[in-house]
């Protein structure tokens, strides 16, 4: 067994599974803040029934993540200590704020948002659910920032075999960290939104304290349309700052072997990517171009161009990344991006007609679509990473030179199938949370007259009631 494949497995599975937490946590912690920011300013107990609903969701999943979380920064001194050894100076820095002040800060604060009802007055109550959300966003900051040493080394210095750090403030403004951190944050409101949007359509379907569940799709909505718009810009400006920083992942996204002037943007391709084959393929004249450049000219270099110049940069060896990995997740991340955008103007058009005292059956669709955010969000973390190929800090360490040489195989082979079934039980546990209060709607405020719900054989079998 290939302890560097296995090392990759692990960590790569890990933060699949970590990332499945993570972007819920971020957009539903704001969103969650809003909603209570309405009751307290309002006085309106519709807007605390929608806050303690989705804040006890946001708890189950913020908890499970955590879990997560934490084995992940274990690895790094387990199957990666040549790494850790090799930057620690430099990536252990961000991680230790992180987890000193912003991780900290979100978990004391979520504990007294949880048992803080009534025992705290309205506006301190918001002001701490408030702080948990800056908590967890800001967490989210220092880890990018960690991350985007990873994907463009800046502020140090190399001594001794070493890197060390000798300019904090070129770390922390990282040109990478402007274009990745809005990214991941966006990500996260768009999860929220789609998490809010199904939901509701479930109760709005049920006819379930329909006010509680038509703000919250309207929410939602707005939420959704807004911020899958500005991730879709946000995308572009990542692909701009990625030509010029890891020209060898744009190309390798694409599967351009060939430089082109002006460079073509393949829509779908059926066959091997192997450039040796011939294969059916799709492509826009110049929307490569338009992409990395803002303009219908323009070169792109391609995958051989580009291993030449690295070969005689760096030494032999193979620096293109696994196109199979790579085409398929940029497509995969840019089509359901779009897919999702369609989707949430339309629950825009939803919430403008007032559709919810006899909803489309069509809003059930929205139940179904839940998934969609989780999937680009993977797509987008499996084409940042697995780009990055063979580089663990781009143009500095490789994969191979990081792996820690005392770690026996089998023993990673072990964790690796542990650390999968819990983690999946985890994921398991998450989901069946979720779903099980998600159902649980709040009881009617007082004098609101509910329709007779719906029947159940209309609903998706795997949202039932509860029995």
């Amino acid at each position: 067994m290939d302890p560097l494949l296995l090392a990759r497995l692990q960590f790569g599975i890990t933060t699949i599974y970590h990332f499945f937490f993570v972007p819920l946590t971020l957009g539903l912690s704001v969103t969650v803040a809003l909603m209570e920011t309405l009751y307290v300013t309002t006085g309106r107990e519709v807007y605390k029934q929608m806050t303690k609903f989705w804040g006890k969701l946001f708890v189950i999943n913020f908890a499970l993540g955590v879990v997560t979380g934490i084995v992940q920064e274990f690895q790094f001194g387990m199957n990666w200590s040549e790494y850790s050894r090799f930057v620690g100076d430099v990536f252990g820095a961000p991680l230790a704020i992180e987890a000193l002040l912003a991780f900290f800060l979100e978990s004391t604060f979520l504990g007294l948002w949880i048992f803080g009802w009534d025992k705290l007055s309205k506006k301190l109550h918001m002001t701490v659910m408030w702080l948990v959300a800056i908590g967890a966003n800001v967490s989210a900051l220092w880890i990018l920032i960690a991350n985007s040493f990873m994907q463009e080394p800046v502020g140090y210095v190399i001594r001794n075999g070493r890197a060390e750090m000798d300019n904090f403030f070129a770390l922390i403004f990282n040109p990478n960290i402007f274009v990745q951190f809005p990214h991941v944050i966006l990500s996260g409101f768009v999860t929220a939104s789609f998490f809010l949007l199904g939901i509701s359509a479930y109760h709005l379907l049920k006819k379930s304290n329909l006010d509680v569940y038509r703000r919250s799709f309207q929410m939602g909505a707005i939420i959704g349309s807004v911020t899958i718009v500005m991730l879709i810009f946000n995308g572009h400006s990542q692909a701009q700052q990625m030509a010029v920083t890891q020209p060898m992942k744009l190309a390798s996204a694409e599967a351009l072997w060939k430089t082109e002037d002006p460079a073509s943007l393949s829509l779908l391709t059926i066959g091997s990517l192997d450039q040796t084959r011939d294969v059916w393929s799709i492509r826009i004249p110049g929307l490569l171009s338009m992409l990395a450049y803002n303009r219908w000219t323009g070169e792109v270099k391609g995958l051989n161009q580009l291993q030449a110049e690295y070969t005689a940069q760096y030494g032999p060896g193979d620096y293109v990344p696994n196109l199979v990995i790579t085409y398929w997740s940029f497509r995969g991340m840019v089509g359901l991006g779009f897919l999702m955008a369609a989707l949430a103007f339309y629950a825009i058009f939803i919430s403008m007609g007032e559709m919810f005292e006899k909803p489309p059956r069509a809003i059930k669709l929205f139940i179904w679509v839940i998934p969609l955010p989780y999937l680009a969000n993977t797509a987008g973390w499996l084409l940042t990473e697995v780009g990055r190929f063979p580089w663990i800090v781009y143009g500095l360490m490789k994969l191979e030179q990081g792996l820690s040489a005392v770690v026996p195989s089998w023993q990673v082979f072990t964790s690796l199938i542990v650390f999968t079934l819990i983690y999946g039980a985890l994921m398991v546990a998450d989901i069946y949370l979720l779903v099980k209060y998600g159902r649980q709607a709040p009881p009617p405020l007082e004098g609101d007259v509910q329709p007779q719900s719906q029947p159940e054989e209309d609903l998706p079998s795997f949202v039932g009631a509860q029995d």
